[in-house]
């Protein structure tokens, strides 16, 4: 320990460089990571926060964000299976949005029940809140961006609106941002037919199983999709990570992370293995064993590892913090970061086995010639 100190000492500017090098792959690890997570929770967020056990889509509906209509009576024919304790409605469709300057913008207007859930953002049917006529609510992150302040009048499809609200945790990666209003006048400004809607909600009442009442609905409404909310939400996104370029190329981007950190790590360690020759070969000229410079070239890398890890997740979080003023769904689980010590640290060791070997085939006798 104590030789192994003194070599990365010995040339304290190359340490500096391994420890820096180690410290931006675990960056850049965790920040990619933490996009792609966020990006993934994201994708099926508005689902999740329904109180809803079943999902009634119109066949073929991919994610929440790209619906089509089915009957509105399906609801009343929901009501029929056994254990269905209550029922509601959820729209969703792209509509123009004019601020109160003139100023016109796309939006993704979500429509909804109150009986949708507690977490939804639209007030509970048992909360204080009650959602005026005409009202609508924007994420805190987007006021900016739709010029919203409480009262403001604005128009959705050349139909009058004001904003009475805010809520918190549902900001939008569609590239343009969530407004949520309820489900009769989302159905008015997206002009729904009397005998349309886009997704029914159903709650089972307690001890009564999903799985079956999901096989009574299905096999009564064959011509529509019946799912749970987690299969929804679950498919949701995939569609969103796996088969768009935009979740493609965070994916893309989140591998590609963890493989220029791996290089990185590589490169720097069996730079400092090479640049400690000499006395690796003082060491065997002297009878040091194979396993002794192994577990010095070990040690090395461990401790350049421990305080690179080290001060990259320092850096990331307030990285993080800064990145979530231009992209608000950007999340860090508490597990990423821990979850990533070990990997960097198998990764410095990684990259030690490859330079050991220049260390254990160095000639002794190198540390005699002039």
């Amino acid at each position: 320990m104590r030789l192994a100190c003194h070599n990365l000492l010995h040339d304290r500017m190359r340490l500096a460089v391994t420890v820096l090098g180690i410290s931006f792959a675990v960056c850049l690890m965790v920040f990619q990571g933490s996009l792609l997570y966020g990006f993934v929770a994201a994708a099926g967020k508005l689902i999740e926060s329904t109180d809803s056990d079943i999902w009634i889509t119109a066949r073929g509906v991919v994610c929440f964000d790209l619906p089509a209509t089915i009957s509105k009576h399906l609801q009343e024919v929901s009501k029929g299976i056994p254990g269905v304790a209550s029922t509601s409605r959820v729209v969703m469709a792209m509509a123009e949005y004019r601020k109160p300057n003139g100023e016109h913008q796309m939006i993704a207007l979500v429509g909804a029940d109150p009986e949708a859930g507690r977490e939804f953002p639209i007030p509970y049917v048992r909360s204080s809140r009650v959602l005026d006529p005409d009202g609508i609510l924007v994420d805190v992150s987007n006021t900016s961006l739709l010029n919203a302040r409480n009262n403001s009048e604005i128009e959705i499809n050349r139909q009058r609106a004001h904003i009475t609200g805010e809520v918190q945790g549902f900001s939008s990666f569609l590239g343009c941002p969530y407004v949520f209003t309820s489900y009769t006048d989302a159905a008015r400004y997206m002009r729904l037919q009397p005998d349309e809607s886009m997704y029914i909600l159903l709650r089972l009442l307690p001890g009564y199983s999903v799985e079956e009442a999901k096989r009574r609905l299905q096999a009564r409404l064959p011509d529509v999709d019946v799912l749970t909310r987690d299969e929804f939400a679950h498919r949701s996104q995939i569609y969103w990570t796996s088969k768009t370029g935009a979740g493609g190329g965070i994916l893309a981007a989140a591998l590609l992370g963890f493989l220029v950190g791996l290089v990185i790590v590589s490169q720097t360690i069996y730079a400092t293995t090479m640049e400690n020759l000499e006395e690796f070969a003082t060491l065997k000229a002297l009878g040091a064993s194979g396993s002794f410079v192994m577990k010095i070239v070990l040690v090395q890398a461990l401790i350049c590892g421990v305080i690179g890890t080290s001060i990259g997740l320092a850096v990331t979080f307030p990285l993080i913090n800064q990145a979530q003023r231009a992209i608000p769904w950007i999340q860090t689980p508490w597990w990423l970061p821990v979850g990533m010590i070990a990997p960097s640290l198998a990764m410095c060791c990684l990259a030690a086995l490859v330079s050991i070997r220049a260390a254990l085939t160095v000639d002794p006798a190198r540390v005699f010639r002039a």
